[in-house]
């Protein structure tokens, strides 16, 4: 990896390493996100990123603390269509919301997996599993780019508002593609740019989405898993996060 990935890769751990410190001294996250709160434009920080875009009642069977110390830009929940007994990865588990919302989903005869990083959200959502008495659950160090688990071992893997923060996408792409069973699936959320967007564009609007390592466009991202083998590939944006910006839902299969 070369110094200037080295360097991203370590702005973004620790970013989030300090927003899961400052959530666990202040109960307050939302500054420390993926957008800062005095820059977004035409919406506020809470309505476009975090755990208001989850519904009620998905909020309501979890701790608000879990739910306030989200960080992402949507719910991939909503795109991944889980079912009981699969074995779901998030890639960028955080504080552990869609860990423990996804292990709700599976039931007892399925598993959720969250891959982080940054040892503070990983301790932060370890505690945060604890306290809401979810077993089937396992946290997993490591970066996105190298997932630290078996080919062909997970049916589903979801990501909020992560896989722009990477420094190598090809690398997470192929990654996911591995660790997926034949006919396995991804359903993520993730800011994505319009495609008339420079990479000076994007990187204009990097304190907006507070995308360290870049988001890509619509039609790179539809080449980038096509790329690594995926079909039924559908990428569409839910609402701007700032100009020419988007939070979209990702879906995509690995052929059986």
């Amino acid at each position: 990896m070369s110094a200037d990935s080295e360097r991203l890769r370590e702005a973004v751990r620790n970013r989030y390493a300090s927003a899961a410190t400052r959530f666990i001294q202040t109960s307050e996250i939302s500054d420390s996100g993926c957008c800062d709160p005095s820059g977004c434009g035409s919406g506020t920080a809470e309505a476009v990123f975090g755990g208001r875009l989850y519904p009620d009642e998905e909020r309501e069977i979890i701790s608000a603390d879990v739910v306030a110390a989200s960080l992402g830009c949507g719910n991939p929940l909503a795109v991944a269509e889980l079912h009981e007994g699969e074995v779901v990865l998030d890639l960028g588990s955080g504080a552990g919301l869609d860990v423990l919302l996804s292990a709700r989903r599976v039931g007892p005869s399925g598993t959720a997996y969250g891959l982080d990083m940054t040892d503070e959200m990983l301790a932060l959502a370890e505690s945060n599993a604890r306290e809401a008495g979810v077993e089937n659950v396992e946290f997993l160090r490591g970066v996105i780019e190298s997932i630290p688990l078996p080919d062909a071992s997970i049916d589903v893997v979801i990501s909020n508002c992560v896989i722009n923060l990477s420094v190598d996408k090809p690398a997470v792409f192929a990654e996911t593609f591995r660790v997926l069973r034949p006919g396995g699936r991804i359903g993520v959320t993730d800011v994505v740019a319009e495609d008339q967007l420079s990479p000076q564009d994007r990187a204009a609007r990097g304190d907006y989405v507070g995308c360290i390592a870049g988001a890509l466009t619509l039609a790179e991202f539809r080449s980038e898993l096509t790329a690594a083998g995926f079909t039924d590939i559908d990428v569409t944006p839910t609402h701007e996060v700032a100009a020419g910006m988007h939070s979209a839902m990702i879906k995509a299969t690995r052929p059986r």
